[in-house]
């Protein structure tokens, strides 16, 4: 092998590696050496570009292991780094989310997470129980000392005010970090034979449903994956949905749309325009009933406007003047036939979108773990049970202060400050070979 002692630390140098046994060249390549503690691992570190054949790769392999090496297990680099503190829990979740980023906003989002945005905020925060349980335990041990303030405890319990304050917006934020790591569950739903099944293959870009022109074509819920404009979305194509049916499938069908209606975070609905233009009602009279025919309406009510959009197929059906006047409308008029008017559906799915999963930025972290809200509703729990504690004339401040203790220990599991093997374990079993 190449003597790394001789290579300047973290510039590429091109040299001859060698089996260190025999001598024998194995490939010409590029060598870096990244001695600790500055390099990803805090750990003496080299690198080995080599060509990518298997021939060589193996070779290489085997001389690595005369000099008493072994292949990284899954996640082992990352644990590494975070073992030596180079990274908090955070920012190792972070770069797991984006090594997994299949979408430009889900990039975006990890990446700051990945840079420590959470991480300050959380150590801030965690900055702000310690001083604050540090006054209360002086105040405590040294309350009679003309050292100690009088109105310690009322400034302690203002600042831990501000902070639950803090931590209950922060948690107020609609799971946007969380639907948009995850993806957003889109349903397209309504009745049979309006062309959801075609709505779905222009959203995905490709022929992945069967379209007829018979209703009752999809039978089951299909669910495939979507970038709209850098966001991610999980759409599922239902069945139409019908009270008028004696075949038992079908219903089965029916029963599964209504059902993933429930558990979508965005609700497509799709009705034919022609019969829109055709009915004796006015337009939110039609959608009124439309949605209470599919059983949703009720539930998209209390769901909210920024969860659902109507869209109007078959506008090729409609004459002009149906046409001018279907456009004043709330609902998108388009054409899976023509083509026409997806481009403001784009406009309308990216607003909604915009607004379910935020736009990730340094000013305004977001919380994109499901674990991390957990630990952040106890830590707010036992906020909160401090003060309702100190309000009792009778209450012993050594055991309020414990309650402060244990939110600190919720904040420090989402970092790592305090955490078990297991936490571990399921974090860094998620990275591939060697990262």
């Amino acid at each position: 092998m190449t003597n790394t002692s001789k290579l300047e630390p973290r510039k590429a140098f091109l040299r001859k590696i060698r089996d260190p046994e025999t001598g024998e060249v194995i490939d010409h390549g590029l060598c870096l050496w990244f001695p600790g503690p500055h390099s990803f691992t805090g750990e003496d570190s080299v690198e080995f570009h080599v060509h990518g054949g298997p021939a060589i790769l193996s070779r290489l392999m085997q001389t690595l292991s005369k000099l008493q090496v072994y292949p990284a297990q899954p996640g082992e680099f990352t644990r590494r780094a975070f073992y030596n503190n180079k990274l908090d829990l955070t920012e190792v979740e972070g770069l797991a989310d984006l090594i997994e980023a299949e979408t430009e906003c889900q990039r975006k989002q990890a990446l700051l997470q990945a840079d420590g945005l959470l991480r300050k905020l959380y150590d801030n925060w965690r900055k702000v129980l310690s001083e604050g349980v540090a006054s209360i335990e002086a105040y405590i041990d040294f309350g009679e000392d003309d050292n100690i303030e009088s109105d310690v405890v009322e400034r302690t319990h203002g600042t831990l005010k501000k902070l639950i304050s803090d931590m209950e917006e922060h948690l107020a934020d609609g799971r946007k970090g969380e639907i948009l790591r995850n993806g957003v569950r889109t349903v397209i739903v309504g009745e049979p034979n309006v062309g959801k099944s075609s709505l779905l293959n222009h959203l995905v870009q490709r022929n992945a449903v069967i379209v007829t022109p018979i209703a009752g074509t999809t039978r089951d819920v299909i669910e495939l994956s979507a970038n709209i404009s850098g966001y991610p979305v999980l759409i599922a194509d239902t069945a139409g949905i019908t009270d008028h049916t004696d075949d038992i499938v079908e219903a089965e069908g029916v029963r599964r749309a209504r059902k993933h209606v429930v558990n979508a975070d965005f609700v497509v609905v799709v009705m034919d325009a022609s019969k829109v233009a055709a009915s004796n009602v006015t337009y939110d009279d039609y959608v009124h009933e439309y949605l209470s025919s599919l059983g949703i309406h009720e539930l998209l009510t209390k769901m909210g406007k920024q969860r659902f959009v109507v869209i109007m197929n078959k506008r090729d059906l409609l004459s002009e003047e149906d046409e001018r006047r279907l456009s004043d409308t709330e609902g998108v008029l388009i054409s899976c036939k023509t083509e026409s008017g997806f481009r403001d559906l784009l406009r309308s799915l990216t607003d909604r979108f915009r607004n379910i999963c935020g736009n990730p930025s340094a000013e305004s972290p977001t919380i994109s773990q499901a674990r991390h809200r957990n630990h952040l509703t106890q830590c707010l729990r036992h906020l909160q049970n401090y003060l309702e504690l100190c309000t009792n004339e009778r209450h012993d401040v050594a055991i309020a202060a414990e309650e402060i203790h244990k939110a600190m220990r919720e904040l420090g599991r989402i970092t790592g400050h305090v955490s078990t093997d297991e936490i571990l374990d399921i974090i860094f079993k998620n990275f591939c070979i060697g990262k």
